[in-house]
Order: structure tokens, then C-alpha cells, then sequence
């Protein structure tokens, strides 16, 4: 395929329906056309040219500003589902997910499983969606850009009669001896207004605000930024947001720090308000509401691990700092923040057992078992042990065939099967021990394991949060913005003066406010013997 050649001299692209030079019509649909597509200004685009290679193809599929449409359309319906039930993260971390949905949700729950929703938002395809948008975006953009540049960079003052004819705003009057005085007149008038002046054989074009054509490029280019931002959110390092448990005393790694930093939880404390100290403030709604949370803080120490200390080691840590911890008040270190969310009052934190014959209560030992950390055997002397079979924190029943569940790895309910070893029984007695139940399940038992005590702590919940990826997310959406005010409170205005056999003709486009330009041209014009352009689009609306 061939550049096409107008007779003003100038090379056009293949494709070209207005050249971009004098504007003349270069194809027989674009003469018979009443007014002239300005959109872009009847350039050339790649996507209407070429069809052959299947780079063309796809060239020509993503350009398409439907398929940019229905590539939104289809994530905005992906993400509306991904709410339907809950994500992966928010289902116990003990239980297979394929088992979880489908016996939560039964059938629902095995499509959502297998269709990837559980979790949609790091998923394969998700993302492949994101990215089909950020491509549609940077082909829609380069296939529009690159041509209407070339077009109104090209432009020329002197334009073709029948482009000018073809203006939605055109008159032709014959012309007078007062012509090139109003011209002067007129000229003065337009660099008022701020129009940029060009001239050439006494032909004049007068131009403003041509920026505003690259609003809607600006727009995706802080488009494409912002998703960039948000795809860099699942690379590693770049976004973190993790929970935290913390009791009294505890110390553990902070989750997404690469095991680097460790949190001690000194101490939590929680304040009420006083209905005494605080009566004149709150005192109405303290009597209706009754005890309500003033402040919650943790005391913390952060620790850096040293890069030559094995994983899980605790011993050889470097102290960073101590901090108090409050809502809205995080502990913030090396691009991290540690948020208060959330405690618990009163959690569970060791059971203690008697190990006594039923027959006449006689003690002989004592188990205390950590929740958190158990052990396999307990060693209680003169040929006594209890060995911990099976442990529930969270114990909520027992399953068809008897097994017993629990729904998570916090101590809410826990339940025990213990094995009691004793000199009458060396292959030990099975019994089932929880809160308020006990259950033996191979029949009666000579021993029994009686609850002596219980203790309990505090917890307090943090969220660790890393964001490196703010900064992108804020300059897309500041390109974004611009690109909607450059679009939207300005508008591109063109004016064309040209004598031609004799007449002078007037003709003037812009992408928007026709009305605006009417009303700006008639103060340029008034009083001079160049008329005002009429609006053709108007007129043939009249007539029909």
C-alpha cells in the first residue's frame, strides 16, 4: 500500500481521508459528506489501515474503545463477585479451602473454588484482566495520538475551499476594498482573546487551546500508571498487610518483614471512661450505653533479627526501640506501620489438671498445658504420665464419624484426648476433656484427668502495613485528574479567514461548546464587513 499524494504537494499516510495539509477530501465518501468528522481530523489510524498480520489483528482488537469497555466491564463484574463469599485469607488457615467452600456453600462453594474467586484478587487471570486493560489503554491511545499529532502539526493556514465549506461554522460573503483593514480590525481582536495567530498570502488561521485535545491521553497515560501501581502490589516487598496476634509477653516475627524484625508485647492496657471523671462531657450516654472503651495501647519493643541468627532465633536480637502502639498511632520503622486494630480481654492461656483416681479422689500429679504450646507428654513419676493425644483449641463438635472439629487455632473452647498412663494401666485409658464435658470414649475409666485451673492473658491485635506503591498510585491518579481538567474547562478553537476568487470565507471548528464559539466569533466580526459564520448543522435541522 502506497502514500497518497494531494495536489497541494503533501504525503499523506495511507488511510488518510483528509489530507492533512490543505484538508482536501481524498476519498469519494468524505466529498459527498455534508460537514467533515473532525474528531480526528480525518487522519490516518493504524487500526483502520491494516488487517493482514496477526499483529494487525491484535493491534486492531485492542484498539477498539468497545473492547475497552467490555474489559472493564467484565473486572467490575469479576471484582462484584469476588465479594459473594469470602476470600481465602478469612477462612480458618487449618482446613483445606476445596473442603471448606464446598461444605459451606455446597455446590456455590466448589464453583467458586474451582473458577478461582476464593482468590480472585491474586489470580492468573485476574490479572490478565488488568493487564488486557492497561494494553487496551496504550493501544487505543497510540493509535489515536500519533495521527492527530501529525494532523494538526502538519496543518497548513491556507486551507481547501471544499474543507472549509464543509465547517459546521461557515459563511462566504463577495469581497470589499475595507477587507484588508478589517483583517487588521480583526487580528487585534483574536491575540485579545489569546488565539495564536498564523498568516500566509493574507490567509489567516487562528488557534487556542489545542492542549485541550490531549486530555483524553493524559487521562490513560494516569490510567495505565495507576495500574501499574496496583499489579506492583503483588510483587514481593512491594505491599504488605498482615495480622498480627501479640499476648502478654509474647515475642514474634512480624509477618512480611523476611523474618528480619521481631515484636515483643511488654504490656496491653485498655482504659474506660469514668462515669465520675467524665459525667459532665458524657455523662448521658455513658447511663444509656453503659461501659465504653476510652483508649486502647500496646507497649511493644522492636527487635531486628541479625542477618547471621538462624530463623526462629530469639535470643540474638538487636533492641530497635521501644513504642506505645494506639489506634491511629502506629510504630512505623524501615517504609512499615504497625496499626492497633483490635484485643482480646481475658484469652486463655494455660489449663491445669489433676490426675486422680475416681474411686476415693486420690491426686496423683498435676498437668499444666500451655494452649499455645503443648506438649506430647507429660511425666508425673511413681510410673504416671499423661500423654495429649489430640488437641482443639477451638472446639465445636463432633463430626459424623466422631472425629472432633475445630474451627481455628485460638484457644476459644479447648478440648483435649488425653491417654492416662498408669501402674494398673501401662497401655494407658482414653478420655475426651473439655469445658464443662468429658467423654470416654472405650468405656469407663479407673482415672480421671479434673480440671484444677485456669489462666488467662490479654491480646492485642496489630496490622503490619508496607505501601511502596502510594507514590505511583497518587501520580496516576494526579495525571488522571489533570488529564480531566485539561479536557473539561478548556476547549480547542480554530478560526480560518481566507480570500479565495475574490470572496472571503470564514470557517471555524472546536471539539466542544459550539455555542461558546458562535457567540466569541460575532464579538471578533462586529462591526466589520466579515459576517458571521453560520451554523450549518442548525440550518439543516431547520429544513428538515
Amino acid at each position: 500500500m502506497k502514500e497518497v499524494k494531494c495536489e497541494c504537494g503533501h504525503v499523506n499516510p495511507v488511510g488518510t481521508i483528509l489530507c492533512e495539509a490543505c484538508g482536501r477530501a481524498l476519498t469519494e465518501e468524505a466529498q459527498k459528506e455534508t460537514l467533515h468528522d473532525m474528531r480526528y481530523e480525518g487522519s490516518a489510524r493504524r487500526s483502520q489501515t491494516y488487517n493482514r498480520s496477526v499483529i494487525d489483528k491484535v493491534w486492531n482488537f485492542f484498539s477498539s474503545v468497545k473492547v475497552g469497555i467490555w474489559l472493564i466491564v467484565i473486572t467490575l463484574i469479576a471484582s462484584s463477585l469476588g465479594t459473594l463469599l469470602p476470600q481465602v485469607m478469612y477462612i480458618p488457615p487449618n482446613v483445606d479451602p476445596a473442603t471448606y467452600y464446598s461444605d459451606q456453600y455446597g455446590i456455590l462453594g466448589t464453583i467458586y473454588y474451582v473458577f478461582g474467586f476464593h482468590d480472585l484478587y491474586s489470580s492468573w487471570w485476574y490479572l490478565l484482566l488488568i493487564a488486557s486493560i492497561g494494553v487496551s489503554l496504550v493501544i487505543c491511545s497510540i493509535d489515536r495520538f500519533v495521527p492527530l499529532y501529525r494532523a494538526l502539526k502538519n496543518q497548513r493556514v491556507g486551507r481547501h475551499e471544499g474543507f472549509l465549506r464543509r465547517q459546521r461554522l461557515y459563511n462566504r460573503i463577495e469581497g470589499s476594498n475595507q477587507s484588508n483593514q478589517d483583517f487588521e480590525v480583526i487580528k487585534q481582536r483574536l491575540k485579545e482573546k489569546r488565539y495564536k495567530i498564523r498568516e500566509e498570502d493574507g490567509n489567516i488561521l487562528a488557534e487556542k487551546g489545542r492542549f485541550t485535545r490531549w486530555g483524553p491521553y493524559v487521562n490513560h497515560i494516569g490510567l495505565i500508571i495507576f495500574l501499574i501501581g496496583g499489579m506492583l502490589r503483588f510483587v514481593p516487598g512491594m505491599y504488605v498487610d498482615e495480622e498480627l496476634w501479640l499476648r502478654d509477653g509474647e515475642i514474634k516475627t512480624i509477618p512480611g518483614t523476611h523474618k528480619q524484625y521481631v515484636l515483643e508485647s511488654k504490656k496491653f492496657t485498655m482504659e474506660l471512661y469514668d462515669k465520675e471523671t467524665d459525667k459532665q462531657v458524657y455523662g448521658a450516654a455513658l447511663d444509656r450505653v453503659g461501659t465504653v472503651v476510652k483508649s486502647f495501647e500496646s507497649d511493644v519493643t522492636l527487635y531486628e533479627r541479625s542477618p547471621e541468627s538462624t530463623i526462629g532465633d530469639n535470643e540474638n536480637l538487636k533492641k530497635v526501640k521501644d513504642a506505645k502502639i494506639r489506634v491511629n498511632e502506629p510504630l512505623k520503622f524501615d517504609h512499615y506501620a504497625v496499626y492497633q486494630i483490635d484485643y482480646k480481654l481475658n484469652e486463655f492461656k494455660t489449663m491445669t489438671f489433676n490426675f486422680l483416681k475416681k474411686a476415693d479422689e486420690n491426686i496423683k500429679g498435676e498437668i499444666t498445658i500451655d494452649l499455645f504450646d503443648p506438649q506430647e507428654e507429660y511425666e508425673l513419676g511413681n510410673g504416671y504420665k499423661v500423654e495429649l493425644i489430640g488437641y482443639y483449641p477451638d472446639f465445636t463438635g463432633f463430626a459424623e464419624n466422631g472425629e472432633p472439629q475445630t474451627d481455628s487455632q485460638t484457644p476459644n473452647n479447648p478440648a483435649f484426648l488425653f491417654n492416662m498412663i498408669s501402674p494398673e494401666h501401662p497401655d494407658g485409658e482414653k478420655s475426651f476433656t473439655a469445658i464443662r464435658q468429658t467423654v470416654e470414649p472405650l468405656g469407663e475409666t479407673e482415672y480421671k484427668m479434673a480440671f484444677k485451673d485456669i489462666s488467662m492473658q490479654n491480646a492485642t491485635a496489630l496490622i503490619v502495613r508496607k505501601d511502596l506503591t502510594l507514590w505511583i498510585l497518587g501520580i496516576g491518579g494526579a495525571i488522571f485528574m489533570l488529564g480531566v481538567i485539561q479536557g473539561s474547562y478548556w476547549n480547542h478553537r480554530r478560526i480560518w479567514l481566507q480570500k479565495i476568487k475574490g470572496d472571503i470565507l470564514i470557517a471555524a471548528h472546536t471539539n466542544k461548546n459550539w455555542y461558546g464559539l458562535k457567540k466569541e466569533i460575532e464579538a471578533i466580526v462586529k462591526d466589520t464587513t466579515v459576517p458571521e459564520p453560520n451554523d450549518q448543522n442548525e440550518s439543516r435541522k431547520t429544513n428538515e
